[in-house]
Parts: structure tokens; C-alpha cells; sequence
């Protein structure tokens, strides 16, 4: 599917087309993923192809909701498959917000039909503004560009034809952010010990050995304005993940009525009904907050972090409700139960992981 006709497909469409190939194509690699054994990149191709990636790559009137919608369909089925889509949803994002016309000209439309895959080297970065981290690349100007070196310890949804974007500190205390090419000598991917979950990914430690970094290749030589532009959409957009993930806990839930319900009912506080009404709130507001991605107000910004702290605290606790709704059995490797929880626990500590939101919060009370 063209880029085209990939932005005038309605939402509902977009929804049904994308949970009708996730429903068939991927509860069979569901494992394979979840072990390490396969990075999914067809099938990430293939739904990029049907627009999942594409229907915020035009930003005039931009509502990310689709973007969401079809994100937490695939994350209904396989959390890191959930957490691939928003790697690939956020690089977009990135490239749609540029000013820098000859990289949103030759970028744009391969990595929103899929046919270009890639992450988002912002963990750092965000981790930087906030006060928890330093910046781990520094950049000098050269001609034509910037020279960069330093080491990035995580970055996701990568591969040796794959981009990503990230930001480095020049010695005057700018910020520039750029979309570093996986293809590039100066850019080595380096392998990461195994995960708790998340191991088909495509998560590496990154390298940066004087890589050139030609003005083509800059999102913003102003980074901190461009952050601030594109920081809702980056937060609001992860909410697919999380959203995902509940919808499946709570449906694990349902499924032991039938045989456990006569004492899963002593689980006073944690039934699928009570999980389903929070839930249902959670949409409702993630709804609002996605289709007015640049408004600018600090209130806006509070709700949206408010909406991603309790869209990981509801996650969570979902998940370890699901595990204990569905007892021995889901405490088996084979079982979907222990996976939920583990794919949980990402959504709690994934960029901006749950105490740097509430650090956030804190700070923007004081």
C-alpha cells in the first residue's frame, strides 16, 4: 500500500485491516520472538505496507489515534512486537516534525510504508533532559556536518539497513538531533546481554567512532525546541503498548471463569471488571490527548504524563492480576500469562519509565 493511500484510509479501517494480518500472521511467531530466535522485520514490512506506520506522516491535522489504535492491536498479541511498532511509529514522528526538506524527501515515505525500518535512539536523551543521565554522544561541527563519537548502551528495532535518530552535545552545550545509518562503518551495532523479555527487538548497544554526520542527515541542529514540539507525540504514541498488553490481561481473566471463577472471586480487588472500567478510562483520555499532539499548554503535558504513568501502573498491575487469575498454569513457560508480565514490566521501564514520570510530575508541581 502506497504512503497515499495509507493516509486517507479511515481509522476503523486501518484498525480492522491491521487486527485481521496481526490475528493470522502473528500468534505463530509469537514465541520465537519473545526467545530472541527471530526479529520479525517481514512481518513489521508487511504491516507497514498495510499503513500502520503511515497515517501521521502527514502532520498538518494530525491525530495520532490510528497510530495508536493499530499499535495496541499488535501489542494485543505480542508485547515486543507492540514495542517494535512504536520504535517504528516515533521514528515517523521524527522525520514527518523535520524542517530539513532533503531528509524528509528521501526518508519520509520509505520508513511510514514500512519499507525502511528503524528506531528511536531517544532513551538517553530523555533520560538527559530530566536530569537522570548525561548525554553520551558529543558532536564538533565539520564541514558539511558533524563529527560524532560516544556510545549509546540501548537502542531498538535495528538492523544493518535500518536508521535511527538520536541527539549529541556539541562542546558549547548545543543539542543537535540526527538519523544515524546503520550501514555506516563509523556506526557499529554491538549485541546486548539477554532480556528479561524484549530479545527480538532488534536492540543493540550503539557505537559512534567519529562518524560523519553530513546537515542532510540533521533533524534539528536546535534540538531542544524540535523535543519539545514532538515530546507528546513521542510519549502519547507508546500508549499502544500498554493498552495492548491490559486488553489481553484482562481477557486471560475472563477465560478462567468458567474454572476458577468460585475462588478467583476472593481476588476482591483485582477482577476483570474493575480492570476493564480503568481501562476504558485510560482510552477515553489517551483518545482526547491524540488528536491535538502540538498543543503547547503546561496542563496539556501534565495529562499526558499522568495518562503514560497509569497506562504502565495499570499494565502492571493487570498483568500480575492475569498471573494470579490464571494460577499454576500461567506460571508455565508455555503459557502466555508469565509473558504478559514480563512484556508488563517493559511498559513500566521503557523511556520514560515510571519514576522519571514521577519525577516529572514533581517537578512540575514545584
Amino acid at each position: 500500500m502506497s504512503l497515499a493511500l495509507a493516509q486517507v484510509i479511515d481509522e476503523t479501517s486501518l484498525t480492522d485491516h491491521v487486527r485481521a494480518f496481526v490475528q493470522a500472521n502473528l500468534p505463530p511467531i509469537v514465541d520465537a520472538i519473545d526467545t530472541g530466535a527471530l526479529y520479525p522485520a517481514d512481518f513489521m514490512r508487511k504491516i507497514g505496507a498495510l499503513g500502520a506506520f503511515g497515517s501521521h506522516a502527514e502532520v498538518k491535522g494530525v491525530d495520532l489515534n490510528p497510530a495508536i489504535d493499530a499499535m495496541s492491536e499488535v501489542a494485543e498479541v505480542c508485547g515486543s512486537t507492540g514495542f517494535m511498532t512504536w520504535c517504528q511509529d516515533a521514528l515517523v514522528w521524527y522525520v514527518a516534525n523535520t524542517d530539513n526538506v532533503a531528509l524528509k524527501d528521501r526518508f519520509l515515505a520509505r520508513v511510514a510504508s514500512g519499507a525502511m525500518l528503524g528506531g528511536t535512539g531517544l532513551s538517553n536523551p530523555m533520560k538527559s533532559f530530566f536530569g537522570i543521565e548525561k548525554l553520551k554522544l558529543k558532536g564538533k561541527r565539520v564541514e558539511g556536518g558533524y563529527e560524532v563519537s560516544g556510545a549509546l548502551p540501548w537502542v531498538s528495532n535495528l538492523g544493518p539497513d535500518h536508521i535511527f535518530a538520536t541527539i549529541f552535545e556539541t562542546p558549547d552545550g548545543g543539542k543537535v538531533m540526527f538519523v544515524a545509518d546503520c550501514a555506516d562503518p563509523a556506526v557499529e551495532l554491538l549485541p546486548c546481554d539477554a532480556f528479561l523479555a524484549m530479545d527480538g527487538t532488534g536492540t543493540y548497544g550503539v557505537q559512534f567512532r567519529k562518524a560523519f554526520i553530513p546537515d542532510e542527515m540533521v533533524l534539528s541542529h536546535a534540538a531542544m525546541p524540535y523535543v519539545k514540539k514532538i515530546r507528546a507525540g513521542f510519549v502519547l504514541l507508546q500508549s499502544g503498548m500498554g493498552l495492548g498488553i491490559i486488553r489481553d490481561c484482562i481477557e486471560l481473566m475472563q477465560r478462567t471463569k468458567t474454572s476458577l471463577g468460585h475462588v478467583n472471586k476472593y481476588l476482591t480487588a483485582q477482577q476483570p471488571e474493575d480492570f476493564a472500567s480503568a481501562l476504558g478510562a485510560l482510552e477515553d483520555e489517551v483518545q482526547i490527548l491524540a488528536s491535538t499532539p502540538y498543543e503547547t499548554s503546561d496542563a496539556y503535558w501534565r495529562r499526558v504524563v499522568e495518562a503514560r504513568l497509569h497506562i504502565g501502573d495499570l499494565a502492571m498491575a493487570a498483568a500480575h492480576a492475569a498471573m494470579l487469575h490464571t494460577g499454576a498454569r500461567g506460571y508455565m513457560k508455555s503459557h502466555r500469562a508469565q509473558r504478559r508480565m514480563r512484556e508488563a514490566y517493559f511498559v513500566g521501564i521503557v523511556t520514560p519509565a515510571t519514576k522519571q514520570l514521577r519525577k516529572m510530575l514533581a517537578e512540575m508541581a514545584t
